[in-house]
């Protein structure tokens, strides 16, 4: 009787050591945790429809130096670099600033069509 109560305990102590040591810190934010959209906002300027990109931050940490990919991006009026910017083969966005989890930065650009723009870097700052 004695030895099955001490596989017992001995079961449930190794089950206890290998669910703690699945309990890893927060994964850090990747790319991936960033969502872009694209949208035509039904303004024009001249014959370009003016678009509005939306960056949202979907990690649970606040994120900084994000950078978009965006193949022959081109603008017919001014946008704010504090909030997208050549930096490098991408653009950065916010001006490299934190980003809070949920939060978005938006920016606005017109040409004769929409242009594709995927998160290519970021850097989580999970403090």
């Amino acid at each position: 009787m004695a030895l099955p109560m001490k596989l017992l305990l001995l079961c449930e102590f190794l089950l206890l050591i290998l669910l703690h040591g699945e309990a890893r810190p927060p994964e850090k934010c990747a790319a991936a945790s960033l969502e872009v959209e694209v949208s035509n906002t039904g303004d024009k300027v001249g014959y370009d429809p003016v678009f509005e990109v939306t960056v949202r931050n979907r990690c649970v940490c606040a994120v900084r130096g994000v950078h978009l990919c965006s193949e022959g991006f081109a603008s017919s009026v001014a946008v704010d670099p504090r909030l997208f910017r050549r930096d490098g083969q991408d653009y950065l966005v916010a001006d490299g600033r934190r980003v809070e989890p949920a939060a978005t930065v938006s920016f606005r650009y017109a040409w004769d069509r929409a242009f594709r723009m995927t998160p290519s870097t970021v850097q989580d700052d999970c403090t």
